[in-house]
């Protein structure tokens, strides 16, 4: 009898379901369905870099795409689902209290953006991951150290301290923290009671500063030192976390009557996008994957052996068990990639907006036309025409060595300058942080011998990625699939739900393969590296001397 498994990637606008057919990976529907408040742009403002997002936009989504992909299968697939399982973005955590309610799922908070899920890209906490880092390195523990060694405003502990100085009211009520990728299996497993959470080896182990090393979370006396609004967190959080290929439960009536489901559908535990979607991918040791988007997520994953009592220096952390269980999963990124585009297309679009009269329609058709019409003038000026050298630090820089003031900084511009050289600046310069990335990898002594790259910019820029591939001196292959990361849930929901025997199994039976692979041109690369040094040099310049810390 036929088994299938539904995986579901809430992404940073959308969220996206796939129905698989466990056998093989065949996709027999998809939806993708776009968070409304979100797209209103409510409780967030970008001058503030404040970004939430409203968890019953989460669970709306969930129940209108889980349904729309349903309703594209066969009569009887409903019945034979056997698994679902969640990846998100990460780390976005809520304030929850005593039921597991978030907070702004409370009438009194329901308009309250410090009640809500703080997304990813969310840096009002710059100044507490400071004070973070500064206690990390007074202890005699170093609690940072398997994140890389450097706590950013991006994750856990920041954000939530942030959250209690900056709202008495939502400090009043919160009892405990969840992450994202926490509470859509516990909501639908209807174990939402704090202490019932299963708790993700991969949002904790990452974002969290836990390890088993100094018995889970860091300790109460380190916590409540930073500040005595953290008192008492450790406690009501958690002490063991789960790796994502274990079930959480079953799903429960409500949810199943929601969703047209039986109730012994097994829900598997959640974690990070880009985590599931290297699974999705096909990761193995050695090989990079980028799950390219506004943002990169880069996951490697890598023997006992090889890592040994290595640290890496400057990355987003390495978690036993957070990719594939077994194996130490490492994640590196960029704060922006597809944002550093976006930017520059928002500037080439300013004028036309104001001035044009142009009705919506019109609007959007020059907008969809930027791109492409850049991308093809930009392939075909000659690398030694690239004399403009931009850094890709629009949004911070995540890796290597995270540093969320960083602003990006361009130079060489001329009276010859043109909208075309500035982007193709801009998209090596995205390159160049890439190539920075997998050069930290190597100075730590993790081998990387081949690239993947996912997701919509992977599959249809061949400029971005053939720069990217000559940057780093290394083959790219683009993953088929348009849905990796909910195709990589899927195959932990067939896991946790015993189709298959461990994740690995899963990934090679379920795998759509590759579209195409990007191969270096040699005398590119031997042109970009020496652009390289200019880029190094300029971060170097603008680190140092403009947005010194």
């Amino acid at each position: 009898m036929a088994q299938y498994v539904i995986g579901v990637d809430y992404g940073t606008d959308s969220a996206r379901a796939v129905v698989v057919d466990s056998a093989d990976g065949r996709i027999l529907g998809k939806s993708v369905s776009l968070y409304p408040r979100w797209k209103k742009g409510l409780y967030c403002d970008a001058r503030l870099n404040q970004w939430r997002q409203h968890p019953l936009d989460y669970l709306e989504v969930l129940e209108s795409s889980v349904k729309d992909a349903l309703s594209q299968c066969p009569s009887d697939v409903p019945s034979q689902v056997v698994g679902i399982a969640f990846d998100t973005t990460g780390s976005t955590p809520c304030f929850i209290d005593r039921d597991g309610t978030p907070l702004a799922m409370l009438p009194e908070f329901a308009d309250n953006p410090d009640a809500m899920f703080i997304l990813w890209k969310d840096h009002t906490a710059i100044l507490e991951a400071e004070e973070i880092n500064e206690a990390c390195k007074r202890s005699k523990v170093d609690y940072s150290k398997y994140e890389g060694g450097i706590y950013s405003s991006e994750w856990f502990w920041a954000k939530a301290l942030h959250i209690l100085r900056s709202s008495p009211e939502v400090a009043a009520k919160a009892y405990s923290i969840v992450e994202h990728c926490e509470w859509m299996p516990a909501i639908l497993t209807g174990t939402t009671k704090p202490h019932e959470i299963v708790r993700s080896r991969c949002a904790q182990g990452h974002k969290s500063m836990w390890n088993e090393e100094w018995g889970g979370l860091p300790p109460e006396d380190f916590l409540a030192g930073i500040d005595p609004l953290l008192a008492g967190y450790r406690e009501r959080l958690f002490d063991r976390t789960e790796t994502a290929d274990k079930p959480v439960g079953m799903l429960c009536p409500e949810w199943a009557e929601r969703l047209g489901l039986p109730t012994s559908v097994v829900v598997a535990g959640g974690a990070f996008d880009c985590h599931m979607g290297a699974v999705g991918a096909g990761v193995a040791p050695h090989t990079l994957v980028r799950v390219i988007g506004t943002s990169t997520c880069d996951v490697m994953v890598a023997s006992y052996e090889e890592i040994g009592n290595k640290c890496i220096r400057g990355i987003c952390g390495q978690v036993d068990g957070s990719v594939i269980p077994g194996m130490v999963g490492l994640e590196a990124g960029q704060s922006s990639f597809g944002d550093v585009y976006a930017m520059w297309r928002r500037m080439l679009e300013w004028p036309i907006r104001q001035f044009a009269g142009l009705d919506d329609n019109a609007l959007e058709e020059i907008h969809s036309k930027i791109f492409p019409v850049l991308n093809e003038a930009a392939a075909a000026m000659p690398i030694s025409e690239s004399t403009m050298v931009a850094t890709d630090w629009i949004n911070g820089r995540r890796t290597p060595d995270a540093n969320p003031l960083l602003q990006g900084t361009i130079a060489g511009f001329t009276l010859g300058t043109n909208p075309v050289r500035v982007y193709r600046a801009l998209v090596e310069s995205t390159a160049f942080g890439t190539k920075a990335i997998s050069d930290r990898f190597a100075e730590e002594g993790i081998r990387i011998d081949s690239v993947i790259g996912v997701g919509g910019i992977a599959q249809k820029s061949p400029f971005v990625m053939q720069t990217m591939a000559d940057v780093l001196g290394k083959p790219i292959k683009v993953s088929k699939s348009d849905q990796v990361c909910a195709l990589g849930a899927a195959m932990f929901a067939a896991t946790a739900a015993g189709v298959y025997g461990k994740v690995e199994d899963a990934s090679a039976a379920m795998n759509s393969g590759f579209l195409c692979e990007y191969i270096p041109v040699p005398e590119n690369t031997e042109a970009y590296w020496e652009l390289y040094g200019k880029y190094l040099k300029l971060g170097d310049f603008t680190e140092k001397q403009i947005f010194v810390k």
